[in-house]
């Protein structure tokens, strides 16, 4: 697909990698849908795009709410007319143990409340966002491409019951989705990036963030624009689907 003049949505547009990716595509001159929940953040997101030349219009929603994605939806289509490709990668983290000892002791465990408001955006969201922007590129006839956020945490990783759950359930998705949607035109792919350098991640004590990084081989962490790399091609290779580009400086879990 050339970007040009197509019109991408990102979810989780605000920060991070999703500013990463809406800033990438507006330098290919792509027209961006930016999706998320803090106003100020995805405000700053739509204005660097703008100064990049791209039309960029914001949309305050909650990608696990059905009812808000299908009005950031309906929003967009009635602003730009169309909708080429979504960008799932909204997402948060709630991590903890599934049970927490000390001294032969249960003193925690990882709540109901956790492990669902991971659930709810991370892999619920994905969803209804993908179903939502499917239905629209069908019913306009128009050849699509949707780009799932996984993350190599998929395979497992301690601490992270419920964001390995969700990031695995999104890379299934992505397989079920591509066999699906293929005879619409519209592929679907997925990226999973390894530890990434986002806001959160710079917030980390010093000792944490070198624990994060001992183990990968690279010895760095990534930077939100290499995603953003990955995710242009598979927009832009048109026999890609069905498939996940690992992004990962090597790192196994």
């Amino acid at each position: 697909m050339d970007v040009h003049g197509k019109t991408i949505l990102v979810t989780g547009a605000g920060r991070g990698i999703g500013r990463s990716l809406s800033q990438h595509f507006a330098r290919k001159g792509a027209n961006l849908a930016l999706l998320d929940m803090n106003e100020p953040d995805v405000e700053e997101t739509r204005e660097s795009c703008v100064q990049l030349g791209a039309v960029a219009r914001k949309y305050i929603a909650n990608a696990a709410n059905e009812d808000s994605v299908v009005g950031a939806l309906d929003s967009v289509m009635n602003d730009f007319g169309r909708l080429d490709g979504l960008i799932n990668n909204a997402g948060i983290v709630r991590d903890g143990m599934l049970v927490k000892v000390k001294d032969g002791q249960v003193v925690g465990k990882m709540t109901l409340a956790q492990w669902q408001s991971v659930i709810d955006v991370n892999l619920t969201g994905v969803f209804l966002c993908a179903r939502e922007a499917a239905e629209r590129m069908i019913s306009a006839t128009s050849p699509g491409v949707i780009v799932n956020i996984s993350s190599v945490c998929r395979a497992g990783n301690a601490g992270q019951s419920n964001y390995s759950a969700a990031k695995a359930g999104v890379m299934a998705m992505t397989v079920v989705w591509a066999k699906e949607l293929a005879r619409f035109g519209i592929r679907v792919g997925a990226v999973a990036p390894g530890f990434v350098r986002t806001p959160m991640v710079e917030s980390m004590k010093p000792d944490a963030l070198k624990r994060m990084t001992a183990p990968i081989p690279l010895g760095r962490l990534g930077e939100p624009d290499e995603i953003a790399h990955a995710v242009g091609f598979i927009f832009e290779n048109d026999l890609f689907t069905g498939r996940c580009v690992e992004v990962d400086a090597g790192l196994r879990i």
